[in-house]
């Protein structure tokens, strides 16, 4: 499969293409699949950081499609990981219900980067949903130890069942069902942020687009948190 304009705009941007093989899948929810590959040598080639993503291509309707998704228990001496999918109504939900061991994905390393940040925060304020809980998780692990707020915004019922890697010791889950295209998360990350605010913190948001650029800068602008201690990234944009 070709990958079309977008394809040749991340090669002219030094993307590097690669090609992954299942070898297998797992339900972890009804709407949420867990598919694990071998990675074409990516690993070996890039290495790993945390909250690390490629661009994977599906076949839509003959046209190329793409789609970033975090990279989950990447194993570099093994070449092994596997990509999570929220499952809804789109060509890469239909490849992941429909994949089988020995089929093949492409994707295509561009974009992806992540320091983690210095001085280390006095906590991680954290804002997610289905989409961004490998990000999410992967966070959460590369910063061990550190007291931890996750809003985690939920889509279904079976949400409720996705495993958030949380330390019980450290970490705090507030679940809050998704309502007015995101407006209800917004209000309550807005009441219950400020509060733990004053203890050095980082602030990671990856939600849907226009949440996650709400949040962003009610956080840099009326919170007049430090450009630094504020990563958003938009993970998917509602329709």
């Amino acid at each position: 499969m070709g990958h079309g304009w977008q394809g040749a705009v991340l090669k002219l941007m030094r993307g590097k293409d690669f090609t992954f093989t299942v070898t297998g899948a797992e339900r972890v929810t009804e709407d949420y699949r867990r598919v694990r590959f071998t990675d074409g040598g990516l690993l070996a080639a890039a290495g790993t950081h945390p909250t690390m993503w490629v661009r994977a291509w599906f076949e839509n309707a003959g046209k190329p499609h793409q789609r970033g998704y975090t990279l989950v228990d990447p194993d570099v001496d093994a070449g092994t990981f596997s990509l999570e999918f929220a499952l809804h109504d789109g060509p890469a939900s239909h490849w992941a219900r429909a994949c089988a061991p020995g089929d093949t994905l492409e994707a295509t390393l561009q974009g992806t980067g992540f320091e983690a940040p210095e001085p280390r925060p006095g906590r991680l304020l954290v804002i997610g949903d289905p989409a961004s809980l490998p990000a999410v998780n992967s966070l959460l692990d590369a910063l061990p130890g550190i007291p931890a707020t996750v809003w985690f915004e939920t889509q279904h019922a079976s949400d409720e069942e996705l495993p958030v890697r949380l330390d019980p010791d450290h970490h705090e889950l507030r679940r809050v069902p998704r309502k007015d295209g995101g407006a209800d998360l917004v209000a309550r990350v807005k009441a219950e942020l400020p509060a733990l605010a004053d203890a050095d913190p980082y602030v990671w948001i990856a939600c849907d687009t226009a949440t996650t650029r709400t949040l962003a800068t009610y956080a840099r602008k009326e919170l007049a948190l430090p450009k630094e201690r504020v990563h958003a990234l938009g993970y998917w944009r509602a329709s």
